[in-house]
């Protein structure tokens, strides 16, 4: 299928999309093939082998309890903080999984555990770094199924084989779409002929697949969730998981604002800004409930730019719920067009092409979805998705101990910030610029190759080998 909105935002776990959604969904779906083939109750033995940056970062990524919750049929969006956490519990005391316990009917109980996984950091395979294979025998030994996933970022799994088939689909999908498009050069031919803005564009071909009372309701469930993210760092205190010892921030720091800003001045919009990609983060490091905006990784970006256009964009003051409502939806949908583009003509994984796919991207769509809400034509839109990718060219994706937490954390405030500067300066002009939207992502995708596998989560450089863990 055409990629939708709903793909690039979906509700999950953190601490990564691509090491954690990923690699659950891939266990989930080999599981369920098991389920659907009748040899289920027959699986003996299990072997499972990661591959690449799956198995150099995968332990600080959350990777291994969450191929164990994705072998039991556990769903990422499905699946909450404490009930993984209960379950993953079990499994240590008892050393065994229930293989495709969630499914109906029960499942299939088997010694197996996190130490029983293969892991092979400097094995790459052909389609991508993130590479997770399943094999599955019976008593005697005999093999019963067998696949490779690859898990390609932002959550999207993509089976080995298949590669060729998936594209075709894609492309068959989208000749169903009103206004289909794989670039900006694209997507504002589109603009111009029908007359619609970006938001409005996205919107027509989102009504290919359900109608438009669902897709408001569910992008305002997105933002609900978001909110939820932030508000339940807000009320946590202490440090992170993963032995780093890093201080949540987010309780001390809304404390503070609320103290120094009673009204919401306008002059403290960067430090709400700040807050709000901090606490998303932050719950995201710690296992918690967020939205894939497009990755974890990134996944206070959004919410932060999101919040600055609800609270300081011109009129939101006197806004009614209804009206601030209707601004989120378009933000939503004019970011979600912006990350159609990078998914499609590039790539939305750190492993890939370094944080510059991660966090470049989320803040080239947040610095978009911004631009359109503060009355920018397509065109100035445009230009700020590529003024904010434009300045995030080559960041690297070297996070120490494998752990979503430095640079990270930070790094999403900075980005939010880059987004909400991007679309003033957007703003400022009238759309015509020297370097276009398309040229920058294919720059992105180009420096993402060229770019040392050591700066792309593999914690084998940067930041991960120059600074001491304890």
């Amino acid at each position: 299928m055409a990629v939708g909105v709903f793909d690039l935002f979906t509700v999950g776990i953190g601490p990564s999309s691509s090491h954690t959604v990923g690699p659950m969904r891939a266990a989930a779906a080999f599981t369920g093939e098991l389920a659907a083939a009748g040899v289920l109750e027959s699986v003996a033995g299990l072997r499972v082998d990661l591959y690449g940056s799956l198995a150099a970062t995968g332990r600080g990524h959350g990777t291994f309890p969450a191929v164990l919750l994705g072998l039991e049929g556990f769903a990422p969006e499905e699946i909450l903080p404490e009930e993984m956490q209960d379950r993953l519990a079990a499994i240590e005391s008892s050393g065994k999984i229930v293989l495709g316990g969630q499914f109906e009917g029960g499942g299939t109980p088997l010694d197996y555990g996190i130490g029983d996984m293969v892991l092979h950091p400097l094995t790459v395979l052909p389609r991508h770094t993130n590479g997770i294979r399943f094999a599955a025998v019976g008593s005697g030994g005999d093999a019963l199924h067998e696949a490779t996933f690859f898990s390609v970022g932002g959550g999207f799994i993509v089976r080995d084989g298949e590669e060729d088939t998936a594209a075709l689909e894609l492309a068959a999908s989208k000749q169903q779409l009103p206004y289909p498009f794989r670039t900006a050069a694209e997507l504002l031919v589109h603009c111009t002929s029908s007359g619609l803005d970006i938001s409005g564009v996205m919107l027509a071909n989102e009504l290919v697949s359900r109608p438009e009372e669902e897709i408001r309701s569910g992008l305002l469930h997105i933002r609900d969730v978001m909110d939820d993210c932030k508000d339940s760092a807000i009320a946590r205190t202490g440090l992170l998981p993963g032995g780093l010892k890093v201080r949540r921030r987010a309780p001390q720091w809304h404390t503070r604002l609320r103290q120094e800003d009673p009204n919401r001045d306008p002059r403290f919009w960067q430090e709400w800004v700040n807050l709000v990609a901090l606490a998303v983060n932050e719950e995201n490091a710690s296992g918690g409930r967020v939205v894939t905006a497009p990755t974890n990784g990134a996944a206070g970006i959004i919410p932060a730019v999101l919040f600055y256009a609800t609270h300081y964009a011109p009129g939101m003051d006197t806004a009614t719920p209804e009206e601030k409502d209707d601004a989120v939806v378009r933000f939503l949908l004019a970011a979600g067009a912006v990350g159609v583009l990078y998914k499609e003509q590039a790539s939305i994984s750190g492993a890939e092409v370094g944080c510059q796919g991660e966090v470049g991207s989320a803040s080239s769509m947040a610095a978009a979805g911004l631009a359109e809400i503060l009355g920018g034509t397509p065109e100035q839109v445009e230009n700020a998705a590529e003024i904010a990718m434009e300045h995030n060219l080559g960041l690297t994706c070297d996070p120490i101990g494998g752990l979503v937490q430095v640079p990270c954390i930070e790094r999403n405030a900075i980005g939010a910030g880059k987004a909400v500067n991007a679309a003033k300066m957007a703003l400022w002009g009238d759309g015509e610029h020297r370097v276009s939207l398309d040229e920058v992502i294919v720059t992105m995708r180009e420096t993402g190759k060229d770019m040392s596998s050591k700066y792309k989560e593999t914690a084998l450089g940067g930041l991960a080998v120059n600074v001491v863990e304890c």
